[in-house]
């Protein structure tokens, strides 16, 4: 690689630094002072406008108000359009007319000069995209808030995704995160939130990602990580990248043919089953949150196409961009498997432990007063049917508890709960009736029972055992059902399920298992048989050969009795 290539990647260290740019910004107020006006005057012509059109019935109105609201978005430039790509998401946040202009943030943003974008090429690479490619498009097939796309041919039949960056980009995030950072400093003690931490903080976080999002080089490291991931699965695909014809602000990739999930009725005309992407997509998901640690934060329509074929019960997926990605401790992932757990079987109290765990509480605060306060919050949600619960309806009643009791969210959720809240609202987007917990909670109960993860294991304790060390025979029924009632073939799961029960119990690990089922035996001094048959009625009638085989047959044929 030539020398032009080589300095690039030496100067491709920048990260965000508020106080580097802020003294950068304050010595150029002929940057600083257009911009903040320009900002502040666009908001208060938006509010005005909004306050006087948003409740309109005339659907004309709400076009003409939506396709304003896009304008505005796109006219402020890439922070800003980064906001309005997560709001794209939200079906249940935006109206309908609304979410159709935003959806076009995510790659039909106005396009940059062509000859600008062979020249960043030519700089960056080293070499003519003429002389590199065999057939190199004149315009981008996608342009997006950080750079545009091309799909060009590399040889033979192999074609590439060639996205470049956007000229400037740097300084006009350098410049516009300062400005928003000042502006949310100023604002936040007039806004009605009460998040725990400052509205600076939200910013720096931004900050940081996005200043990741734009170094091409991180994401082709990232792009890397992730498919690997996902090696042995069949139902996602990640590009491979071509590091040869990749830089800083260059990146090129394999193209990803497939239909982009952003419209059920067009999923369902390329003969795609929605739900089974679906399925895919929020399994895929909380593997990335709850077991590998690492995961997409920026899981939005333009980001995931929905590819031809399925595995099983579960739809094709091609993940693409890279940029936006972050990682959750082993000690977090764990707690949050647990809340789960906790908040389907209603204990509360273990659930508030979940929370302080997790920095949500102060670890002085006193959890029995807690417990009662979240069981009148949630408990009518999960009483009603924990397959309705979904994450609006939790971060809903969340928000009301933010103003009277010590809840706070720790400034390093943030990411995570954008790509979960972005998750369930592209679920949403394909099925209005969507419920993520009846997708999360199988995976959770699947991975408690085959998983010897020690901290799993105590999780699994949790369910199985109270704290006389009774064995409730209803929770660990309802784990077998759960994991069979969404499997396609229930023996497929179950088998395994048994197969590592009986590993578990006889093992070192399992010895504190065996020791509660001992001590199940023992009520009030005297030998007590009960709950241990019980047990085994389940068991021989949950892994009986012949009824898995009728459940089988069931799945294939639901006429058959």
């Amino acid at each position: 690689m030539n020398k032009s290539h080589k300095n690039t990647k030496n100067n491709s260290t920048i990260r965000y630094d508020y106080h580097r740019d802020f003294f950068w910004l304050l010595l150029r107020p002929w940057l600083a002072l257009p911009r903040v006006i320009n900002i502040i005057f666009t908001f208060l012509v938006f509010t005005l406008r909004f306050s006087l059109q948003a409740n309109s019935k005339d659907k004309l109105i709400q076009k003409s108000l939506a396709n304003y609201l896009l304008n505005t978005i796109t006219n402020l430039g890439p922070c800003f359009i980064k906001l309005g790509q997560a709001l794209s998401t939200r079906p249940d946040l935006v109206k309908q007319e609304w979410l159709d202009e935003l959806t076009k943030l995510q790659d039909s943003l106005p396009v940059f000069s062509h000859k600008i974008a062979l020249k960043i090429f030519e700089d960056e690479i080293g070499k003519p995209a003429s002389e590199i490619f065999k057939t190199f498009p004149s315009k981008p097939i996608a342009s997006a808030s950080l750079g545009q796309v091309y799909k060009a041919n590399l040889h033979s039949n192999y074609w590439v995704a060639v996205k470049i960056q956007r000229p400037g980009l740097i300084h006009i995030i350098r410049r516009d995160l300062v400005i928003i950072r000042i502006l949310a400093v100023i604002a936040g003690p007039i806004l009605p939130l009460n998040l725990g931490f400052g509205l600076d903080e939200i910013v720096d976080e931004f900050g940081i990602s996005l200043f990741k999002e734009i170094d091409y080089e991180l994401e082709a490291e990232n792009a890397e990580k992730f498919s690997n991931l996902f090696k042995n699965d069949k139902s996602i695909t990640v590009p491979k990248v071509e590091k040869l014809i990749s830089s800083r602000k260059v990146i090129t990739t394999s193209w990803v043919e497939g239909v982009k999930i952003k419209d059920r009725d067009i999923l369902i005309k390329n003969n795609l089953d929605p739900t089974a992407i679906i399925r895919t997509a929020v399994i895929s998901g909380i593997q990335q949150l709850l077991e590998f640690g690492y995961f997409h934060a920026d899981p939005h329509p333009g980001n995931l196409f929905a590819l031809n074929g399925k595995t099983g019960d579960r739809g094709h997926l091609g993940y693409v961009d890279f940029g936006m990605m972050d990682s959750i401790s082993e000690n977090d992932r764990i707690t949050l498997t647990g809340a789960i757990v906790h908040l389907v079987n209603k204990d509360y109290l273990l659930l508030a432990k979940d929370f302080q765990k997790l920095g949500f509480l102060s670890t002085k605060q006193n959890l029995d007063q807690i417990a009662p306060v979240l069981q009148e919050v949630l408990g009518g949600v999960i009483e009603k049917d924990v397959n309705s619960l979904n994450l609006k309806t939790v971060t809903d009643k969340f928000s009301d508890l933010m103003f009277d009791y010590p809840f706070r969210v720790p400034a390093r959720f943030a990411l995570i709960i954008r790509a979960v809240v972005s998750q369930e609202g592209l679920a949403l987007k394909l099925d209005s009736s969507f419920k993520i917990i009846r997708f999360a909670y199988p995976y959770v109960a699947k991975r408690l029972l085959t998983e010897e993860n020690e901290e799993l294991l105590e999780i699994l304790m949790d369910i199985i055992f109270d704290e006389k060390n009774s064995i409730r025979i209803n929770r660990l029924e309802g784990l077998l059902e759960v994991i069979s009632d969404t499997s396609s073939i229930p023996g497929k799961d179950l088998l395994p399920v048994a197969g590592n029960g009986l590993k578990l119990l006889i093992s070192s690990k399992g010895s504190e298992i065996r020791k509660k089922l001992l001590l199940s035996l023992i009520k009030d001094d005297e030998f007590n048989a009960t709950e241990i048959k019980e047990l085994f009625k389940l068991l021989t009638r949950k892994f009986n050969p012949l009824e898995l085989s009728n459940q089988i047959l069931k799945k294939i044929n639901p006429i058959i009795a």
